[in-house]
Parts: structure tokens; sequence; C-alpha cells
């Protein structure tokens, strides 16, 4: 332990870019500051490395690793794989291994274990070394919750590697929630998840009947959240994005199968949410019908490339979806996005693109802006005062008063 108190932490990533920038004092992600990561460097409690034989060096290694779907809608446990067989080669007695990344229940004792007692000293389970799986919990964006005041569910592959994982994440959060298999803890995040991404599709299936009704979705909800019990608030919008929701069902269904089961629930929530963005695409063409313009030819600025609103995360974000099917379509496109001034290269997706800046002859130029992500930035009234017509598909101008004959809510 350094100076101070305090664990003292070692990072590693496969890319040496951002390895140079933890080192030299910056954040790549929005909601850590920079100050942050220049502080810990300065107390010696962080370091970071693209050199995985430091691996040896630590005491408990947490595996937060991307976990995929494959175009099959399948698990893609690439990630999880090699960054076992890594840590294998690596791996002394008396290591803790951690597993966070969300996957289906069994991924801790099917995959990782074995991958990790495939190592060249012959370490087992239990006897050399520990492990458990403790799901991430983290909402970016949010401030009335942070990592240490969110409740950490732990479960170990036996009572020792519970314990010592208990007390590894004590020493970071108020809470620790210990279960008791690493399959308990790995089934909590995909309930907590699916019970998500069932409710926001049900929600956006409302939306689409009450807009054939003449019924705005949004009156109806904040209507029917004044009841004090039994009813949660859920919204609708232009898809499901992030690298949670729209994933982790199906890693779940996929495993439900092997147990000759159907999810029927989560794949139909799946296929209703993934079917959103031509639904606004449907209603874009509306948009422009009314001007008689066709989306073949048009301009059309995109609001928010963030998957969320005040984020700059773009993974599995709807309005790439809905950037790339535009372009398809023949439209010319743009976007905005105050959190993300230029889209990088993905895993699916290269839009090379820079954000148009939001200036009253920028906006004039589009035929349509669509609001795909209402980020807390963005003025409502001067963006409305300013175009030429308005898709909204957050309800982000419910408060505008002027010019709502150019709006048109999807």
């Amino acid at each position: 332990m350094p100076k101070g108190g305090g664990l003292r932490c070692l990072g590693f990533d496969n890319d040496p870019k951002k390895i140079a920038k933890l080192l030299a004092g910056q954040s790549y992600i929005k909601h850590i500051p920079s100050a942050y990561i220049r502080e810990l460097l300065k107390k010696d409690r962080f370091d970071c490395t693209t050199d995985f034989s430091r691996l040896k060096e630590c005491d408990a290694l947490i595996i937060c690793v991307p976990t995929p779907l494959t175009k099959n809608r399948d698990p893609d446990m690439t990630y999880v794989e090699n960054t076992a067989r890594t840590i294998a080669k690596h791996l002394r007695k008396g290591q803790l291994i951690v597993l966070e990344s969300t996957t289906y229940p069994g991924t801790t004792r099917e995959v990782l274990l074995p991958a990790l007692e495939a190592n060249p000293h012959h370490l087992k389970v239990g006897k050399d070394f520990l492990l458990a799986y403790s799901p991430e919990r983290e909402d970016p964006g949010r401030t009335d919750h942070t990592t240490s005041s969110i409740p950490k569910v732990v479960g170990g592959y036996d009572a020792d590697s519970l314990t010592a994982a208990a007390a590894l994440y004590q020493t970071a959060v108020t809470t620790v929630v210990p279960v008791d298999s690493c399959e308990i803890a790995e089934a909590s995040k995909i309930l907590e998840n699916c019970y998500r991404c069932i409710n926001i599709a049900f929600i956006n299936e409302l939306k689409i009947i009450f807009d054939k009704m003449g019924i705005d979705i949004w009156k109806v909800i904040d209507a029917a959240k004044t009841k004090p019990f039994g009813f949660q608030p859920f919204y609708p919008g232009p898809g499901l994005g992030g690298h949670c929701i729209p994933i982790d069902p199906f890693y779940l269904s996929w495993k439900a199968k092997r147990y000759d089961v159907t999810a029927r629930f989560i794949e139909l929530a799946g296929e209703l949410n993934i079917s959103m963005p031509y639904y606004v695409i449907a209603k874009v063409a509306d948009a422009l019908n009314k001007r008689g313009k066709s989306i073949k030819g048009s301009k059309i600025l995109v609001l928010g490339l963030a998957y969320k609103k005040d984020v700059d995360d773009l993974r599995e974000s709807p309005s790439i979806i809905l950037i790339e099917q535009l372009q398809a379509r023949g439209a010319k496109v743009a976007y905005n996005d105050p959190h993300i001034p230029q889209t990088h290269k993905q895993r699916e997706h290269d839009l090379k693109l820079k954000s148009t800046p939001l200036t009253p002859a920028n906006l004039k130029k589009f035929d349509v802006v669509l609001i795909s992500t209402d980020h807390t930035a963005y003025d409502y009234n001067f963006i409305v005062k300013h175009a030429r017509a308005v898709v909204d598909t957050r309800n982000a101008t419910k408060n505008v008063k002027l010019g709502r004959e150019k709006i048109t809510k999807a």
C-alpha cells in the first residue's frame, strides 16, 4: 500500500494511445476528470501499462472487457477468452481473479475457469488462486449515485473466493452484497438489464399504438406516474444504446436455448427495440413529405450521437443506425454532439464525420433536424426557431412554444 492509505492500482490496456494519455494525466472518459487522474499519479496510487507481464505484480485482477454479440446475436466471448489466456500465462499463487463483464450465467465457471487452469504452472482454483464474479453497475451521466454508493453484488467460486472478493470491494464501495455463487451474481445483472429492455420495448410499442390513436405517449406517462405505487415510468426513444441493455438480454436468450427454453419475452423485446430506428425514419419521411420532399437528396442533421443524454459514449447508439440508414436511402446526413466533436472507428461502424456547429445559418441549411439524444446543453427554442422542420424522438421540445407546427414527434 502506498503512503496515505488506499490500494495501489495498475491498469492494463492493449491500446497504447489510451495508456499514453493516462500517464500524461489526461482522462479519455468524460465523467472522470483529468485532475483526478493526475492526483492519483502524483500520489503513486495509479499506474497503467500495455505490458501484460506485469500482471504478476497484482494481488487481484479485475477483468472489465467487452462482451459484444456476433452478427447472428450470439455471445462473442473472444475478449474474455483472450484476456483469460493472457492472465494464465502470468498467473501466480495467491491471486484473486474477478470477472466484471456482463455475460450469461455460467461464464465464470465454464469459460473463464478452464482458460485460467490451462496455465503453465498447473495452478488450480480454490487451492492456488481465487475466482469470483461481480457485475459492473454503472450509469454514466447520473449525479445521484457514484461507484462507491452503488451496492456491489459479489459471487465466489468457493467460500474463500467470496470472502476475498468481498473484502476487496469493501475498500471501494459502501455496501457489498455477497451471494451464493458466481451464477447468481451473473444472473442478477442479466435480470436487471432484461427488466429494463422489456419495459422500454413495451413503452416503445405503446408509443406506436398511441401515435396511431392521436394520443401523446409522453402525457400518458406523466399521468400514470402520479400513482404512488405499482408503476415505474419508462420512456420511449429512437432505439436502445449503450453496452448493456441492447446486448445483454440476448446472452440470456442464447443460454436458455441450451436448456431447450425459448426466452420469448426477451427476444420479442429485442426485436421491438431494434426496429425503433426504422419507425423514426418513417417519421422523418413524413416530415419531409409535408414539405414536398423525399429522404433521397434531403439534408438531415442528427442532434446527439451519444446513446444517452450528457455522455460521450456512442456504443450501440441508435443515432449511428439512423445516420447509416438515412445515408443508405440517399440523404445527406450530418450530426451535432457537444460531447463528441468527431466520430472514431468502432468495431462495426466508421462514420468519418465531424460535429456540425449549431448556428442559425447551419440549422437553416437542413431540411430536417432529427433530435436523437436530448443533451441538456441544447437550446431547443433556438433549434426550433431556426430549423425548417424538427423530428423529436425524446420529447425534448415539450416546452417550446413558438414554431410547434415545425415539430413532428417520433
